[in-house]
């Protein structure tokens, strides 16, 4: 009887808990258990509220679409592959902080405020280049972010014109190459159809690349610079950097407004890039000598013979592209430039002279090796340069109708020109590491238009 009655209560007891265990189970286990599931299995976290988008890592992916570049991460407590938009350095690196030391009151003014303001296709560049690799998808990156902070652009096209046979397989060469690269809508046409887009150029066949484009890139900087301030950047005006002091953890930057501490560098200082990477001692048997690149603007009355870009075939030896003809975003139209060099790292005046840089160039011995194996093309950029009769003649390869009347307002951009120790001229970008530091040592054209696609290599090269 009392075993009987032990049992009964035994088993009320159980039942009476059993609420009490599952509210436990419910309120305490349950989230355990399902978060130890969810970091195995992959999920859509559809109903999950996440504050902000922290990269985990970057996923270098870039889906097969022609009108669109998707960037992937892999989120926090997820295996899963999402697209997020918008990403900052605070999202990859949310305990760190950076800032822009910009040694002029302005930005963008040098090489990126006087290039020549074109998006480019990429068409010229060696396959597996890096150039190959960041134009085309930097030119779509670009696009879309033109699209969506109403930064005006044009795809008026570019007109690639082999002015006699002796070209044609050079150009012939030169579609297969974008082609390679992945530019779309490229066209081999024949005289006929270079007449109908361009009805004042004279050329046997052409490449037409209807996806090169016209941008402001001072505007574009300056909309780089609001996001980025947006976002907690700062940007330092009128900080020249002067010297750099490392130690086992930190680095001091010294500016000409005071010193600043520092954990790790990224030099993008375009011409001085050499010297910022000198400053951090680091090897790099790479100099950079200035060249300048002169063109002029056509009158009002010799507009109408441009559309768009009309380019002669470059010679592939060099990373110069010819004197030809550059539609502008703000209706103007340029001619040039050509290339000579300059006698200052910020020389725009043919006689601008800076000891310090034509001394470092006059010493460094890649210089002369250059010139040994460059003399003749050298000469004959500094006779056109001298010479406006000269530099008419070139233009008028392409369209005879050119006349020296019409070339107005001359101007000049200076191109940050990266020669090594044996004296090539660098046609690609170079990016060099050291345990604190990053440095883009050379960047021109394409570098531009390439700027997105370049950030988002730093981005994944970062060592912090």
């Amino acid at each position: 009887m009392n075993d009987t009655l032990a049992k009964t209560e035994k088993r009320t007891a159980y039942i009476l808990t059993l609420p009490a265990v599952f509210l436990v189970f419910a309120i305490v286990l349950f989230p355990i258990f399902a978060n130890v599931w969810i970091s195995f299995k992959e999920v859509e976290l559809k109903d999950i509220r996440i504050p902000e988008p922290r990269a985990k890592k970057i996923v270098k992916s870039i889906l097969g679409e022609t009108t669109k570049i998707k960037i992937l991460y892999k989120l926090r407590n997820s295996s899963l592959l999402q697209e997020i938009r918008d990403v900052t350095f605070q999202d990859k690196y949310p305990k760190k902080s950076i800032a822009v030391f910009e040694k002029e009151s302005t930005l963008a003014k040098h090489q990126t405020g006087n290039n020549s303001g074109v998006i480019h296709a990429g068409i010229y560049y060696q396959p597996d280049s890096q150039k190959a690799k960041f134009c085309w998808p930097g030119s779509l990156l670009l696009r879309e972010f033109c699209d969506e902070n109403n930064i005006e652009y044009e795809l008026c096209g570019k007109l690639i014109v082999a002015s006699d046979e002796s070209e044609i397989n050079s150009l012939d060469n030169l579609y297969e190459r974008g082609k390679n690269n992945g530019v779309d809508g490229l066209q081999l046409v024949d005289e006929s159809k270079i007449n109908e887009l361009e009805p004042y150029v004279k050329g046997v066949k052409g490449l037409w690349s209807p996806n090169t484009g016209i941008v402001d890139y001072v505007k574009l900087t300056e909309a780089y610079a609001k996001i980025f301030e947006s976002k907690d950047g700062q940007i330092y005006k009128n900080s020249k950097l002067l010297n750099i002091h490392s130690n086992a953890s930190d680095l001091t930057l010294e500016t000409n407004n005071g010193d600043y501490s520092a954990k790790y560098l990224i030099n993008c200082a375009g011409l001085h890039a050499d010297r910022i990477a000198q400053m951090m001692k680091l090897e790099t048997d790479v100099r950079i000598v200035p060249f300048r690149g002169e063109y002029f603007t056509l009158t009002d009355d010799a507009k109408k013979m441009v559309n768009g870009l009309i380019y002669p075939v470059p010679d592939p030896n060099l990373p110069f592209l010819g004197v030809h003809f550059t539609k502008r975003i703000n209706d103007e139209v340029e001619a040039g430039p050509n290339a000579v060099m300059a006698y200052s790292r910020e020389g725009y005046k043919k006689f601008d002279i800076n000891p310090v840089d034509l001394f470092e160039s006059f010493t460094y011995l890649g210089f002369w090796k250059m010139v040994k194996n460059n003399w003749k093309t050298g000469l004959s950029e500094q006779y056109r340069s001298l010479n406006k009769f000269k530099f008419v003649q070139s233009l008028q390869k392409l369209i005879p109708d050119i006349e020296s009347k019409h070339l107005t307002n001359p101007g000049a951009g200076v191109r940050a020109q990266a020669i090594d120790k044996n004296g090539k001229l660098l046609q690609d970008f170079s990016i060099v590491h050291s345990s604190n530091s990053l440095h883009v040592l050379s960047a021109p054209s394409p570098g531009a238009t390439s700027s997105l696609k370049i950030a988002e290599y730093l981005m994944d090269e970062l060592n912090i």
